[in-house]
């Protein structure tokens, strides 16, 4: 008789972000067996909102699932690992059914009212020490107080708050569960010491809201019910993890979550994560419990970098990336003159202004598009160090850098960002990112997993030191431009 050969293991990590949702299929050992892309633009139907229908997170994990399978040969897959963009605030009725678009993350900035309120009645020094971090537009609480006063008879319906990632687990499994980092996420709600929703807090802000049950990303939340494998062509009864916020998953993919570890996730906006050894709290930065158990966070994240990138390819009439680039190579250090600040849709750290807005200084007639471009990838590299400062004002610590994320696979974004922050960044493997976090965490669910073998460091990209006096120079002009056209610009933000 011939030989049975048994179907290949795997395990599926799918993540949705901000311009496209990834999934790929990994073997044990970490190889990767296929990858799949679904490209997608968030609503932003007035100035300061940005939204995204729940139900197209869940088309695309179909979509993406669906691809994977099909483009391997007979796999077997043991478990199922998600993540997304967070923290955002999707409201449902007690069966799931979304009531309006998901409020997305701090490049949501409706609600800055109701920060100031909730300041006022709570204590800004009080949620600094309960919960982490300062209210800001990334912050859960007060887009919960901004529906229950512009849309009340939405927040009178809605019973249940989820995430990207958790809304894929209550799809896949009919589980209602949170990771604690995404809770960590929902200031004012929950208690970073206690680890814990806090209640005197909680009950007020979500009002009819029964919050979900909280476990840890890597945990199994539920298992595959038969709806859910009939939809996307997977076993039921496949282990599905909890899950967590994207930039947390994109930290695992990186094996950058030790103690002095600084992750840099290069998307549509900049994220660092640096891992400190306790409860670190900074008004500048957010204080957050980690995606793993004992892990703490003081973590900062621009509000755009390649979102700035993309929108001026879309200007200059879509040209390739690799010839832009290479314009923007030959402009050569400080853009020829131009100096740019990054906050097109505010800023969020170290800064906390959405009323922020960008600015491109030093322009004449003899400016390119790669002078241009070249100054928005500096002002990503002047952000960077903008929150690297602060991370150690606050007493975090830097051993190590991973760059991660779709935007660390070419050589100059990473080389201009090494050059003016002066730190040397090990570039992965595999820099797909949190899809392959979600699917490191599925595999140690369901066995033995070690990323620092999935994907140990490929190359890396030290400063040179030729370019770090220039870059010094601007800097300081840089760290002058926002306090020289803030009231300009707030004023034109006002309209």
């Amino acid at each position: 008789m011939p030989s049975q050969i048994p179907p290949q293991r795997a395990v599926v990590g799918v993540d949705i972000g901000t311009s496209s949702s990834k999934g790929v299929l990994v073997s044990p050992d970490g190889t990767v067996l296929a990858r799949s892309v679904v490209r997608h633009r968030v609503d932003r139907p007035r100035p300061g909102w940005v939204e995204m229908d729940p139900e197209v997170w869940w088309r695309e994990f179909i979509t993406l699932v669906r691809d994977l399978l099909a483009g391997s040969a007979e796999v077997t897959v043991e478990a199922v690992g998600v993540s997304g963009m967070g923290p955002c605030v999707a409201v449902t009725d007690d069966s799931g059914v979304p009531l309006r678009p998901a409020l997305l993350y701090g490049i949501d900035t409706r609600a800055t009212e109701q920060i100031r309120e909730l300041e006022d009645e709570l204590g800004r020094e009080e949620i600094l020490s309960r919960c982490g971090s300062v209210l800001s537009t990334q912050a859960v609480g007060p887009k919960l107080a901004w529906l229950a006063r512009h849309e009340p008879g939405v927040f009178a319906r809605a019973r249940r708050l989820f995430m990207p990632s958790s809304w894929l687990v209550h799809r896949l499994t009919g589980e209602y569960v949170l990771d604690h980092h995404s809770a960590s996420q929902c200031t004012p709600l929950y208690d970073t010491g206690a680890l814990d929703w806090y209640r005197p807090w909680s009950d007020g802000l979500a009002g009819r809201i029964e919050l979900p049950r909280l476990a840890w990303s890597g945990d199994t939340a539920g298992r595959m019910s038969p709806r859910a494998a009939e939809a996307t062509g997977l076993a039921a009864g496949t282990p599905v993890t909890t899950g967590t916020i994207d930039a947390w998953a994109e930290a695992v993919s990186g094996d950058a979550h030790n103690a002095g570890d600084l992750m840099l996730m290069y998307g549509s906006t900049m994220f660092l994560i640096n891992t400190v050894r306790e409860r670190v709290t900074f008004p500048a930065l957010w204080g957050t419990v980690g995606a793993l158990p004992g892990t703490r966070n003081l973590a900062g994240g621009m509000a755009s970098s390649g979102a700035i990138t993309d929108w001026l390819r879309s200007l200059f009439g879509d040209p390739s990336i690799p010839g832009l680039l290479a314009e923007a190579e030959t402009s050569g250090p400080g853009a020829r003159g131009l100096l740019m600040l990054p906050y097109f849709d505010g800023e969020r750290t170290p800064v906390a202004d959405p009323a922020a807005r960008g600015v491109l200084a030093g322009l004449t007639l003899a400016h390119t598009r790669g002078d241009i471009y070249r100054a928005a990838l500096e002002a990503t590299g002047f952000g960077v160090r903008h929150n690297v400062e602060a991370i150690r004002a606050a007493g975090g610590h830097i051993d190590r850098v991973v760059a991660v994320g779709g935007g660390a696979q070419g050589r100059l974004w990473t080389q201009i960002v090494s050059d003016i922050t002066g730190l040397t960044q090990d570039i992965p493997t595999h820099t797909i990112g949190a899809s392959l976090g979600s699917a490191f965490l599925a595999a140690s669910a369901v066995g033995d997993a070690d990323i620092a073998r999935w994907n140990p460091p490929a190359t890396h990209c030290r400063p040179d030191p030729s370019t770090t006096a220039r870059y010094d120079e601007l800097y300081t002009r840089y760290r002058r431009l926002y306090p020289a056209t803030a009231d300009i610009v707030h004023g034109l933000a006002a309209g």
